[in-house]
């Protein structure tokens, strides 16, 4: 065995890049699908944008692990209070019930998510809920290890009221950003856009996002 290979013993971690955004007509959420095993790509195509219900998705980074089973509990609390209430979740609901359990559990789990959908009363919202379950309701908001890379970039394009299509360049620029500078984010790019319609997927193959480089000026030296 190579002594020099990567260790593929560490957990299994989202080192990611995650993004949501509202805009005039609801929410879309974006994330990369690269998934780490310490230095090791355990896999290129991960689905980090899980439903929660059918207006409300969670984004997921942190531990895979531990994201997973906080969504599938929130999950199964939602599809019981929408049986008994006969109607859909609101998206502060679903967001309160994620920080709880991340929260009640934050000694143990290692959990970062962003929740976004929309509901009739409050249209589309975007909620941000830390590693030690504080949540915050924000216009847009992003994490993981490539959010670092786009702060700047999302506090200068990010405008209130954006179109669909506005909201949906702004999300694949900043991913592509941070995707170029974070070495645990890579892959594809997946997004989720939620309205009053509906929900709609969109994917965007690996192969077709370009690295990005536009703020490093390059000179011509070659005549």
């Amino acid at each position: 065995m190579d002594a020099n290979a990567p260790s593929t013993s560490a957990p299994v971690s989202m080192g990611t890049s995650i993004i949501a955004v509202t805009f005039n007509g609801g929410v879309i959420l974006g994330a990369d699908s690269r998934t780490s095993t310490g230095n090791y790509v355990a896999n290129r195509v991960t689905d980090k944008i899980t439903p929660l219900c059918d207006n409300v998705y969670t984004l997921r980074s942190g531990s895979a692990a531990d994201t997973q089973a906080i969504a599938g509990y929130v999950q199964h609390f939602i599809a019981q209070h929408q049986a008994e209430e006969g109607d859909h979740v609101t998206v502060k609901t679903a967001a309160n019930l994620v920080k709880m359990m991340a929260y009640n559990n934050k000694d143990i789990m290692q959990a970062g998510l962003i929740v976004a959908g929309f509901d009739k009363y409050g249209g589309g919202q975007v909620y941000s809920i830390s590693l030690g379950g504080t949540i915050t309701a924000t216009p847009f908001s992003m994490s993981g290890s490539g959010s670092t890379y786009i702060n700047g970039f999302c506090d200068k394009y990010w405008r209130e009221n954006m179109s669909e299509e506005e909201a949906m360049d702004f999300v694949t620029r900043a991913l592509r950003y941070a995707m170029t500078w974070d070495a645990s984010s890579g892959g594809c790019i997946r997004t989720v856009t939620i309205t009053a319609a509906g929900t709609k997927r969109q994917f965007i193959q690996g192969s077709l996002i370009q690295p990005t480089y536009g703020e490093l000026p390059r000179e011509q030296i070659v005549a």
